[in-house]
């Protein structure tokens, strides 16, 4: 199988074409941070730069955390990956403390660290993204049994959801979960355990969004918007509003209307619809090009790695991206409730951009040993 080839020596170099990606769509996530924020941020701190400047020293910070994941050998988190997982699951813990953990729209998600803060859950998914490509590789054998394989796995991946449904995060949760599925799924699992647990998962999604209010009126507000166009339906259908009037070419860099107080701070979750305002369709069709080379040469990397256990971390972090990616644009075009789950290298925010280039300069890392 394609992971049974030996360890060889890493190229001098990673897969240029992924690393060109990275860096163009850091650029447009910078530029449209800007675009998007200005505004806003002019309004609230007397200074249009404010949010891109702190968007650009997320960049900058995360290129050179991406440089060094790109440098240390990929079986470096292998051997660590225990310790990352026991880290991560406190800093997830501890986010939940009173007095420790930050709320923030009504979730109690960040740690504050001095002028800056930390999201716990988006580090939980890069962490337990290694433990399972670990777990994984060495259960081989038994993955097929429900009891040796698939159980602990399960047990650990939904261990960590319900901590983070305990602040409450679903949108990360969904994202988390999604993930180890694939993994599991991958690494040999049996589809008849994933039907039994996809019953299971239905009951449980209908029993969270039943637990709580303003779930119900994401769902109601994606079914019908406008029978709450003031309240639950307020961002979908200024998102469509925004969308709608881009057409082929964009209003223009810099000329959206939505931007101005109507959508709420367009530079996180729905700066992908500010950007098909000023951009146009050959705009928004550009960005998710970048995503689709990003996710094909992602996979080859996972095809052409040179043991299990990097063919699983690579899978999962492509995965990880690509599921974040498909429900942050079906959000903002409509086709999925409201999850708060913010564009992978375009959105505003340290932990999610900081995270997200950690995590594909170990994806490079694994690309200079596959045979590519």
């Amino acid at each position: 199988m394609f992971w049974t080839r030996s360890k060889r020596n890493p190229k001098e170099a990673p897969d240029l074409i992924m690393l060109i990606v990275i860096l163009s769509l850091l650029l447009v996530g910078v530029i449209m941070v800007y675009s998007a924020s200005a505004i806003w941020a002019d309004y609230k701190f007397d200074d249009s730069f404010y949010f891109a400047k702190r968007q650009l020293l997320f960049a900058t910070v995360g290129i050179m955390a991406m440089f060094f994941f790109m440098n240390v050998h990929y079986l470096t988190w292998r051997n660590v990956s225990k310790i990352l997982l026991v880290v991560c699951f406190i800093m997830l813990i501890g986010v939940l403390i009173p007095g420790v953990g930050m709320v923030r729209g009504g979730a109690r998600s960040w740690i504050g660290v001095g002028a800056f803060s930390i999201q716990p859950s988006e580090f939980m998914k890069l962490g337990l993204i290694i433990f399972l490509a670990k777990y994984l590789s060495e259960k081989q054998r038994v993955i097929t049994s429900f009891r040796k394989g698939f159980l602990p796995s399960l047990s650990l991946v939904f261990l960590a959801f319900a901590i983070i449904m305990l602040q409450p995060d679903l949108g990360t949760g969904v994202v988390l979960v999604g993930t180890c599925m694939l993994m599991i799924f991958v690494s040999g699992a049996r589809i008849a355990h994933f039907v039994g647990l996809g019953a299971l998962g239905l009951v449980g999604f209908i029993a969270l969004i039943a637990s709580a209010p303003y779930r119900i009126k994401r769902i109601t507000a994606f079914l019908n918007p406008w029978e709450d166009p003031l309240g639950a339906g307020f961002q979908i259908i200024q998102s469509l509003y925004a969308i709608g009037p881009g057409g082929l070419m964009g209003l223009g860099l810099g000329q959206s209307l939505q931007k101005f107080f109507y959508l709420p701070e367009p530079q996180t979750d729905f700066i992908f619809a500010i950007l098909a305002e000023e951009l146009g369709f050959i705009g928004g069709t550009f960005v998710l090009l970048l995503f689709f080379l990003l996710l094909w040469r992602g996979i080859r990397v996972a095809l052409a790695a040179p043991d299990m256990y990097a063919s699983l971390l690579a899978l999962g972090i492509v995965g990880m991206i690509t599921i974040q990616v498909m429900i942050n644009i079906s959000v903002v075009i409509g086709l999925m409730p409201v999850t708060g789950i913010t564009l992978p290298f375009l959105s505003y925010g340290g932990s999610s951009l900081t995270l997200m280039l950690c995590s594909v300069g170990i994806l490079l890392n694994i690309s200079r040993y596959a045979k590519l």
